[in-house]
């Protein structure tokens, strides 16, 4: 083999294109280069199942009476269609005070608005701030469905009544654009797939897929 193919396969190997042998395969890709992604995943929280499971045993001020109102923005995750990129490269700046300001007004403390930059916003190509207002502008997209909105008392629904709920709630959202996924018997999140503008919904099979198997679950009260 000559030097020179030998100088070309290496310049192969080493190029940015060479991340489309993990491009759109199943799995984190950590360390994946900023900005290639194929649509983002805004995850709604069920605020009142993270205290329930997590958030308490962490002396999470979330979890603080009043603080509990429902769904809160967990993260806006870029997305392939199979696969997800995390932690990208180059390392993206530490979010300023300024940006931090941006991020308070998504995230429901500044610990997971910190973590989610890191490991998703440096995937999106934005700054801090530009990723926080994106995150603000996916929310401000999604209509909570009324019944969900600030719910007084536990109550039970079945996955495809809470996904028929935000698919009336919201023109042009249907089930496979979305996913609800539970954890000890509770709804945890609702995912809902968003194309990289931010201006509608789109299918997302892999992330549909994800949605929880059981027939119905418990909504607990928001607090």
């Amino acid at each position: 083999m000559s030097r020179a193919l030998l100088l070309l396969l290496a310049w192969l190997i080493a190029s940015p294109a060479s991340a489309q042998s993990r491009y759109g395969q199943s799995g984190e890709d950590r360390g994946a280069p900023m900005g290639r992604f194929d649509f983002y995943v805004l995850a709604l929280s069920w605020s009142a199942t993270f205290c329930e499971t997590t958030g308490k045993r962490r002396s999470s001020t979330q979890c603080e009476t009043g603080k509990n109102p429902g769904f809160v923005v967990h993260g806006l995750w870029p997305q392939y269609e199979r696969g997800y990129p995390s932690f990208c490269t180059p390392g993206g700046r530490n979010p300023s005070q300024n940006a931090m300001d941006v991020g308070m007004r998504v995230y429901p403390e500044a610990g997971l608005a910190r973590h989610e930059w890191q490991k998703h916003g440096t995937c999106s190509g934005e700054s801090p701030a530009g990723y926080f207002n994106a995150a603000g502008t996916a929310r401000a997209r999604v209509t909570i469905p009324k019944q969900l909105a600030s719910p007084e008392s536990d109550q039970r629904m079945s996955i495809v009544e809470i996904e028929r709920a935000f698919a009336l709630a919201n023109q042009g959202l249907r089930p496979d654009m979305m996913a609800v996924t539970c954890k000890r018997g509770m709804i945890e999140e609702v995912r809902i797939c968003m194309t990289r503008d931010l201006r509608s919904f789109r299918p997302c099979d892999e992330v549909s897929r994800d949605s929880c198997r059981v027939r119905d679950v418990i909504v607990p009260a928001a607090r």
